[in-house]
């Protein structure tokens, strides 16, 4: 079954990563990010804690954005089908193909649901991995951890540019456009702060992105 199967418009979420040190420093995460959030300090919120491994905090916020961003578009489903959107796109001057090396070895195009639905299963199937985020103690990260997070960041980037591009109207008239803005303010702090996505990925959204750092720093 497909993580956000064309069939059902229930999103899941994703279980949070549990490595060793981890387990014991994940309710003080927790904590201290609802504190800042709770604040309004969302600088804060994204810089890496004292003490704290920069890996397992990067593992914990990738389940976290990935959650985030699931459950957003979860609530625009039925103003996203592949009649309205048949391509992935932000935009008219931006289209996303998708290509996992797996069952799309060359880039596809395909409608927005799609590509959506394959991402997110995706990017579950990378949490889900052991080799890549473990949740056994003792269980390392592998050497190349941040490039694979840089990778799930960029796709998630995509989901967000959608939203704001073709569905920001439908968010409007649910009232989610304060949720959906604090969640991308958040997003984009993050991938700032520990340089996550080329800044050309960021392009469709470049005049938001501007506009929101700029209130971060007031």
């Amino acid at each position: 079954m497909s993580f956000l199967g064309l069939s059902s418009n229930k999103p899941k979420t994703s279980k949070k990563p549990l490595h060793a040190s981890t387990l014991q420093k994940q309710y003080l995460q927790k904590e201290y990010a609802e504190q800042t959030l709770g604040s309004g300090n969302l600088r804060l919120a994204v810089h890496l804690p004292e003490g704290e491994d920069l890996n397992e905090w990067l593992a914990v916020n990738t389940v976290d954005f990935f959650n985030q961003i699931n459950m957003l578009y979860g609530t625009i489903t039925e103003f996203c089908t592949p009649l309205d959107c048949p391509v992935m796109s932000a935009g008219s001057k931006y289209e996303y193909h998708w290509k996992d090396d797996v069952h799309f070895k060359k880039p596809a195009r395909v409608s927005a649901p799609v590509y959506v639905d394959h991402l997110m299963s995706w990017v579950q199937s990378q949490l889900d991995n052991e080799a890549i985020f473990p949740s056994k103690l003792g269980n390392e990260f592998p050497t190349d951890f941040k490039t694979v997070v840089k990778d799930i960041f960029r796709r998630l980037f995509r989901v967000y540019a959608h939203i704001y591009a073709t569905h920001f109207a439908a968010i409007v008239s649910l009232g989610e456009e304060a949720h959906l803005n604090t969640s991308f303010k958040h997003f984009i702090l993050f991938v700032k702060e520990f340089n996550l996505i080329d800044p050309k990925e960021l392009a469709p959204l470049a005049d938001l992105i501007e506009s929101l750092l700029a209130q971060a720093k007031n």
